[in-house]
């Protein structure tokens, strides 16, 4: 029995130094591996992979350039820029939030952020709650994470950084330091930057002390920069702003609706970028072209040099075509007549152009709000009116282009009409005779009756019995006056270099009767600018131009900084030509003559006596007082209108004012305000009257040509 085990225990001991020697043997196997793979990368791939270690990237970032500027007629700025000292930033390509938190309060030593908080007294706040929260997540990040849940572990994007954010208490941030709270104004503005662009940390009120403590520290200070940055100005203040448009800031950057386009284009998403108006209609003249800076980061990401390549070029500058001392005398017209109104009325609108280039000349709008007047230039091209007589120019030309007037039948007996199932039609100044009219005495004395007359021979009916029905197609006959009307201008876009015109309010109509309302501007809506255009086709022999507010384009004079040489002078644009006789365009002007000079004239009591001759329509309108706050019609008033053009031979200047929302009281149907505002801005032109000077410092005032006026009104009556 003793025997047999001691045969298990020699086996067993026979066994062991095999495995231990296979170990070993194994063992020294792996570190011979090794030791060549080392040797093998140490020796043979040392060059390669020594390359890899120090390899960098260069990367082209650009950087924003002055915008071009904008100058009037005769060279005076409107719009400019003014150079600011800036401190910037651009961030690396794999660049964390707690890398900024910690830059941020670094620079905090260097530079001054405004940085009022919430928990301080003032009520202006620079930075949020939000803010300060940000700024605390980013500098302690790995506490924060620690004391996740594991079901908040799990979360992710939004949800996530939520769940960090409910971790921040009030009381946490409620005790910032001064320089924490700078700290959390810069890092509020570069924690919106993306990676490898530049933003603008500080550039307002930077101190030479600011820029020069941070330029010696730029080594210890990753993507900080110093620079010149520039901010729009307006040396002429409010003068035409609303109209020159305004631009993004920085923070705003690319419109969220236009991303894509100016993404494509070049634009980074900080850029400010015009954002209204003139400044958006214009974007690729005055964006200039971008500076070109090279950058090299290394492998983490990290920005270790930058090169500028192209320093950029400014854009391009606007010549307008308004003349701002003409301006200026536009809007101080149209608010002595808000303020000798004494709130009868709460706006007016007024518009000249050059109606053979479609040059603006000037554009305003004034209007009452909370007893103070602003200003409304916008109104001109974006509120539309009823505007009653001042159309009938288009009407009459409609009814030539349509067939039904010629020399053969322009006469028509002007009698009160009576229609059943329709409002009766008269003339203000025939409530109950029979006065027979051609078309030009029609226009001379504004007859609605003669209008009505002429639509309802384009629609087939030539005869008029009292109490008759009007077996009218009112909707065939109001899409054709619309057609004509378009032709002029009239409920279709001016063509106007300025984004978001409007083109007018456009009825359904009910009944047959609208039609005939339709051809006496009591129906459609329109705008004062395309009542100015309308005018204008009619002084420029039918010839349609479309208004413009610039004229030239001109680079940047790079000694002196100012205009420069010419680059793009925008000619017209003709838009069409009005396809009727000359004839019969010569007696639609020959009305025009007749309405401002002859002995019955609707506007004759205004113009008289004035140096330069002139043609033009009076207009009023009943219509109702849209309260925008009620958002309703609210109680019937009446728009006084009016077009005209001078010198009449020549024209230069085409003229619409419009005056709505005038109560409609009978003491008030003797009011003229829209001839009155015209005759001062005709005389403002050509330098007469009460803007003429005769050397011994006489001048003609305003009550002068209201006293003319009331004359002249005496000798009619």
């Amino acid at each position: 029995m003793i025997k047999p085990a001691k045969k298990v225990n020699d086996r067993k001991k026979s066994h062991i130094p095999f495995r231990l020697n296979l170990l070993f043997f194994i063992v020294f196997m792996l570190f011979t591996a090794l030791i060549l793979r080392l040797g093998y990368l140490q020796i043979v791939r040392a060059d390669e992979y020594r390359a890899e270690v120090e390899r960098t990237e260069n990367t082209t970032i650009t950087g924003s350039v002055p915008r071009g500027e904008i100058f009037d007629a005769t060279l005076k700025k409107l719009v400019g820029n003014e150079a600011r000292n800036t401190i910037t930033y651009t961030r690396g390509k794999s660049t964390s939030s707690t890398d900024m938190a910690e830059l941020s309060l670094n620079l905090a030593d260097y530079i001054s952020m405004p940085h009022v908080s919430p928990f301080d007294s003032d009520e202006k706040r620079d930075i949020t709650l939000r803010d300060m929260q940000d700024y605390y997540i980013s500098t302690n990040l790995k506490e924060l994470n620690k004391s996740l849940t594991d079901e908040e572990k799990k979360l992710s994007g939004s949800k996530s950084y939520q769940a960090l954010l409910d971790k921040v208490s009030e009381d946490d941030v409620s005790g910032f330091s001064d320089k924490e709270k700078i700290a959390t104004a810069i890092f509020k503005k570069i924690n919106a930057s993306y990676s490898l662009s530049t933003v603008n940390i500080k550039n307002e009120d930077v101190t030479q002390e600011e820029i020069a403590r941070v330029s010696e520290s730029l080594g210890e200070l990753p993507g900080i920069g110093t620079g010149t940055d520039w901010v729009r100005v307006y040396p002429e203040e409010n003068m035409l702003r609303s109209v020159l448009g305004g631009v993004t800031t920085e923070a705003q950057g690319i419109p969220s609706d236009k991303v894509s386009k100016y993404l494509a284009m070049g634009y980074s998403r900080n850029d400010r970028v015009g954002r209204t108006y003139l400044e958006s209609q214009y974007e690729s003249v005055l964006r200039g072209t971008k500076s070109s800076i090279e950058t090299e980061t290394d492998t983490s990401g990290e920005i270790i040099n930058q090169i500028e390549k192209y320093s950029g070029s400014k854009g391009d500058n606007l010549i307008l075509t308004s003349d701002i001392d003409f301006q200026r005398t536009l809007e101080q017209i149209a608010k002595d007549s808000l303020g000798k109104r004494e709130g009868k009325n709460d706006r007016i609108y007024i518009a000249a152009m050059n109606p053979k280039t479609g040059d603006i000349l000037g554009m305003t709008g004034q209007r009452i709000q909370d007893g103070e007047i602003v200003d409304d230039a916008l109104g001109v091209f974006t509120s539309s009116y009823n505007m009653g007589s001042s159309i009938k120019g288009a009407t009459v030309l409609s009814a030539y282009m349509d067939g039904v007037l010629d020399s053969s039948n322009n006469r028509i007996i002007d009698t009160p009409l009576k229609f059943r199932g329709s409002n009766d039609i008269s003339s203000v100044f025939n409530r109950s005779g029979s006065i027979e009219m051609n078309d030009i005495t029609a226009l001379e004395r504004s007859s609605n009756v003669y209008m009505a007359r002429l639509a309802m021979r384009m629609g087939g009916i030539w005869d008029y019995t009292r109490d008759q029905t009007l077996p009218l197609n009112y909707n065939e006959l109001i899409k054709k006056q619309r057609e004509y009307y378009a032709m002029f201008g009239l409920g279709v876009n001016t063509g106007i270099d300025l984004p978001s015109e409007e083109t007018g309010l456009k009825g359904t109509p009910t009944q047959p009767g609208e039609a005939l309302f339709e051809a006496f501007g009591q129906y459609d809506t329109y705008t004062t600018l395309q009542l100015l255009q309308y005018v204008s086709t009619i002084a420029n022999d039918g010839t349609r131009i479309a208004p413009r507010l610039v004229s030239e384009i001109r680079d940047t004079d790079p000694e002196t900084g100012g205009v420069g040489a010419l680059k793009t002078e925008i000619e017209p644009k003709v838009l069409n030509k009005i396809p009727v006789e000359e004839e019969a365009l010569n007696r639609v002007q020959q009305g025009f003559y007749q309405a401002v000079n002859g002995s019955q004239g609707s506007a004759r009591s205004y113009f008289t006596g004035t140096p330069y001759e002139s043609a033009g329509k009076t207009g009023t309108a009943q219509a109702f007082y849209y309260d925008e706050e009620l958002g309703r019609n609210d109680g019937r008033v009446i728009n006084l209108t009016y077009v005209g053009y001078a010198p009449f031979e020549n024209p230069e200047i085409a003229v619409a004012v419009v005056v709505p929302y005038l109560p409609e009281r009978d003491s008030e149907r003797n009011n003229h305000e829209n001839t009155r505002a015209a005759r001062r801005v005709m005389d403002a032109y050509f330098k007469a009257g009460e803007f003429e000077t005769d050397g011994s410092g006489v001048e003609e005032t305003i009550e002068d040509i209201q006293s003319a006026a009331n004359e002249a009104q005496n000798d009619e009556e």
